[in-house]
C-alpha cells in the first residue's frame, strides 16, 4: 500500500511542533523559569534543548524516513539480521498509549474551562469559589469522562480523514490560529498596567536567584524541561518522518520545530508573568495556575471574560494538537502491524483509548484514596511517572544507541540518511558526543528522576 504523504514542508513542520507543543510548554515551562531564575535559566534551557533534545529529534525523523513506518515496524526494517531491535517497539507503544491515557483527560478539562468562561462562569467569583469550581470538576466522574470521550471522539474522527484531509489540514488551521491567539495575549498582558515587573523578572537575568535555587538543581531543571518539551522516545516524532520526501536534511527540520516549540513556551511565560505581578498573584505551579490562579486574574481584568476564553481557547489547541499527532502514531501501529484500514483501526482505538483513560479520571474522586506514589498523589501521578521518568529517557536511550551503534543501525547509515536533501547537514564530528557522552547524559536524567521522586 503506497504511504499517504504530507502535501506540504509547512504541514510537516506544523503537525510535528504541534506533537512536541503541549500543556507542559505552558504551565510548567513558565513556573520552572520563575523558580529558577527568570532569564538566566531560559539561557541554559537554550543550550540544553540544542545538545540535548535536538539530536534526538533528528534520529526519530531518520528512523521515520529512512523505514517509511511508525515505530511498530521501523526497528523491524532497518535492524541488523539476528538482532532484537524490534523489541523496542513495545517501550515505544507503551508511551504513546500512557500518554493519551491522562492528556485526554486533561484536554477535557481544557475544553470545559473554555466553555465555562464563555458561559461567564467565574465572574463575581472570589478566589475560594473559583478554587471550588476547579474541586467541582474533579469530583464529577460523569462529567469529566464525557469531555474525555468527546476529545477521544473529535481526534480519531479527525485521524479517520486520511493524513492530508483531516490531520493536516485541522491541525495547521490550530497551529496558526493557536499562535496568532499567543501573540495577542502577549502583547495583551505586556501592555498591562503593574505588569512591567513581571516583564522584568522573566526576561532579566538573576544569576544570583539561580544561585539561590541551588545551581545544580537549576541546572537539572533546564535540563529535564529540554528533554521532555519535545516528546522524544516513543517515536511521536518517528511517524512524521516516515510522511516526508528525502528533499530536505532532517537536522534543519528538526531545528524549526525545536525554535516553535521553545517560542511557545516563551510566549506563554509573557502572558502569564505580567498578569500575575499586576494583579498581585503568586504564579504558581501544575493545574492550580491554568484552573484557578488565571481564572482569578481575568477576573479583575477589563474584558476578563473575553481574553479568558481566548486563553482557553489557545489551551484547547495545544492540547489538541498534540492528541491529534499521538492518535495518527497509534492508527499507525495498528495499519502496520495488521494491514487494517485506518477506519477499522480507529473505531477499535476509540474503545481502547476510553477505556485506558477511566483510571486517570477516577483516580480524581471514586478511587481517589489510591495513592500510589505517596500521600496526595493520585493515578494521574503515576501514569505521568511511568511516562515522563521511565518510557521517554529509556526511549531516547534506545534510539540514541540504535543509531550509533554498529550493533544497531549504526552511525554511518543514520548520517546518511539525515543528510540526504538540502539544508543544514548534521555535524559527523558529533559522532563521539552522540556515541558515549549523550546517552550518559541521559542515564543520568533517568536516575535523577527515581532520586528526586523517591529520595
Amino acid at each position: 500500500m503506497e504511504r499517504e504523504k504530507f502535501s506540504s514542508r509547512l504541514g510537516f513542520i506544523l503537525i510535528s511542533a504541534g506533537c512536541a507543543i503541549g500543556l507542559g510548554n505552558v504551565w510548567r515551562f513558565p513556573y520552572i523559569v520563575g523558580a529558577y531564575g527568570g532569564a538566566a535559566f531560559v539561557l541554559i534551557y537554550l543550550a540544553f534543548l540544542l545538545i540535548l533534545g535536538l539530536p534526538i529529534v533528528v534520529m526519530e525523523f531518520a528512523v521515520g524516513r529512512a523505514s517509511k513506518r511508525s515505530a511498530a515496524l521501523s526497528f523491524n526494517m532497518l535492524e541488523p539480521k539476528g538482532t532484537k531491535w524490534h523489541l523496542t517497539r513495545y517501550a515505544a507503544m507503551a508511551g504513546n498509549y500512557m500518554l493519551m491515557m491522562f492528556y485526554t483527560t486533561v484536554a477535557g478539562w481544557m475544553i470545559y474551562y473554555f466553555i465555562k468562561m464563555l458561559r461567564g462562569d467565574f465572574t463575581g467569583l472570589d478566589s475560594d469559589a473559583v478554587a471550588g469550581e476547579f474541586t467541582n470538576m474533579l469530583g464529577n466522574p460523569a462529567l469529566m469522562t464525557g469531555f474525555m470521550i468527546f476529545v477521544v471522539v473529535l481526534c480519531f474522527g479527525i485521524c479517520a480523514q486520511g493524513l492530508v484531509a483531516g490531520v493536516e489540514r485541522i491541525t495547521k488551521v490550530m497551529m496558526v490560529c493557536l499562535l496568532f491567539l499567543m501573540m495577542a495575549l502577549a502583547v495583551h498582558s505586556m501592555v498591562l498596567k503593574g505588569g512591567a515587573p513581571g516583564l522584568e523578572f522573566y526576561l532579566k537575568p538573576d544569576f544570583g536567584k539561580m544561585v539561590d535555587a541551588g545551581l545544580g538543581n537549576s541546572i537539572f531543571a533546564a535540563m529535564g524541561q529540554s528533554f521532555f518539551t519535545l516528546s522524544i522516545g516513543i517515536g511521536a516524532l518517528a511517524i512524521f518522518g516516515s510522511y516526508i520526501g528525502k528533499e530536505r536534511r532532517l537536522t534543519g527540520e528538526a531545528i524549526s520545530i525545536t525554535i516553535l516549540d521553545t517560542l511557545v513556551a516563551f510566549m506563554a511565560g509573557l502572558i502569564i508573568f505580567p498578569a500575575c505581578f499586576a494583579y498581585g498573584v503568586e504564579p504558581t505551579s501544575g493545574p492550580s495556575l491554568i484552573f484557578i490562579t488565571l481564572p482569578n486574574v481575568f477576573n479583575h481584568m477589563a474584558w476578563g471574560r473575553l481574553w479568558g476564553t481566548l486563553f482557553f481557547v489557545f489551551m484547547s489547541f495545544a492540547a489538541l494538537s498534540t492528541v491529534i499527532a499521538v492518535f495518527q502514531n497509534i492508527i499507525s501501529f495498528a495499519t502496520d502491524l495488521t494491514g487494517c484500514s485506518v477506519k477499522k483501526a480507529v473505531a477499535w482505538n476509540v474503545i481502547v483509548v476510553i477505556i485506558l483513560s477511566l483510571p486517570c479520571v477516577f483516580g480524581f474522586n471514586i478511587w481517589s484514596s489510591f495513592q500510589p506514589l505517596g500521600a496526595g498523589s493520585n493515578i494521574q501521578d503515576l501514569e505521568d511517572f511511568i511516562l515522563s521518568d521511565n518510557l521517554l529517557p529509556i526511549g531516547s536511550l534506545l534510539y540514541l544507541l540504535f543509531c550509533t551503534s554498529r550493533y544497531g543501525w549504526g552511525f554511518e547509515k543514520f548520517l546518511a540518511e539525515a543528510n540526504e536533501g538540502s539544508g543544514i547537514k548534521f555535524p559527523r564530528w558529533a559522532r563521539f558526543y552522540v556515541s558515549y557522552i549523550l546517552p550518559l547524559i541521559v542515564i543520568f536524567i533517568l536516575a535523577q528522576g527515581y532520586i528526586a521522586k523517591f529520595f
